[in-house]
């Protein structure tokens, strides 16, 4: 850990009249069949103090829980190509916009959960509501993360789901660091985020979001999956 930022972020954030130091943890590579629970120990406990919070990203708690797929390895159902040619895309991922992504999400949320948020904002965007299919699809489709060009190797290859749950693994590894650190998974980039499960009270969740709405962890090859938010009195 350098307690440097990441290129083009910034190490601080003021919230509600403290500033909060948020240091990205460099590690290897996570591979699948790689323990959750040894990074944790190799790369982010030597560094946190009484107080601190870790918070470690929601793709290499589905990594080590072999939840990483090769787009090669997947074959969309014809359904899947439908839809996926009516996701809006952005530049900061290509969420379910390509078959093999939709096709992981009608797995993993169910048809018909898919298909009813599809229909929905499709008419509600003729209204200009923006965010419905997501808002009913939930957390599980919008977790799932697909491979782009500025991903690390071999993710760029790669259809990654949301993790198992989230809360457990939180409060898991708040137990195992001694209890004097929360916890939180965390679902960010560089539009946003949500904390996918946590040990934190809905209160702490919120500031925590606020905390990382500019994703000092970054959107590229940083390989920063863990990071730590110190608080200080401004």
């Amino acid at each position: 850990m350098t307690g440097a930022a990441n290129e083009g972020k910034e190490l601080t954030k003021a919230i509600d009249g403290a500033t909060y130091a948020r240091i990205p943890l460099r590690t290897r590579v996570v591979m699948p069949g790689d323990d959750l629970d040894a990074i944790i120990d190799e790369y982010a406990a030597p560094h946190l103090q009484p107080g601190d919070l870790l918070f470690v990203t929601e793709k290499i708690v589905a990594i080590t829980q072999g939840r990483s797929y090769l787009v090669e390895d997947i074959d969309p159902r014809p359904l899947a190509r439908f839809l996926s040619r009516y996701v809006v895309k952005t530049k900061y991922g290509i969420g379910l916009g390509m078959p093999e992504t939709m096709e992981m999400a009608l797995r993993e949320c169910g048809t018909p959960r898919i298909v009813f948020a599809a229909g929905v904002a499709a008419v509600t965007k003729l209204f200009g509501r923006r965010g419905d299919f997501y808002r009913i699809a939930g957390d599980k489709a919008r977790s799932i993360d697909g491979p782009t060009p500025h991903t690390i190797p071999p993710y760029n290859k790669a259809v990654v789901l949301g993790p198992k749950d989230p809360a457990g693994v939180a409060a898991k590894l708040k137990s195992r660091l001694g209890g004097a650190n929360d916890v939180a998974v965390v679902d960010i980039n560089d539009i946003g985020g949500n904390i996918l499960g946590s040990t934190l009270d809905k209160t702490g969740e919120q500031r925590l979001v606020r905390i990382l709405a500019d994703n000092p962890l970054g959107q590229g090859h940083q390989s920063t999956p863990l990071g730590i938010i110190r608080a200080s009195e401004v």
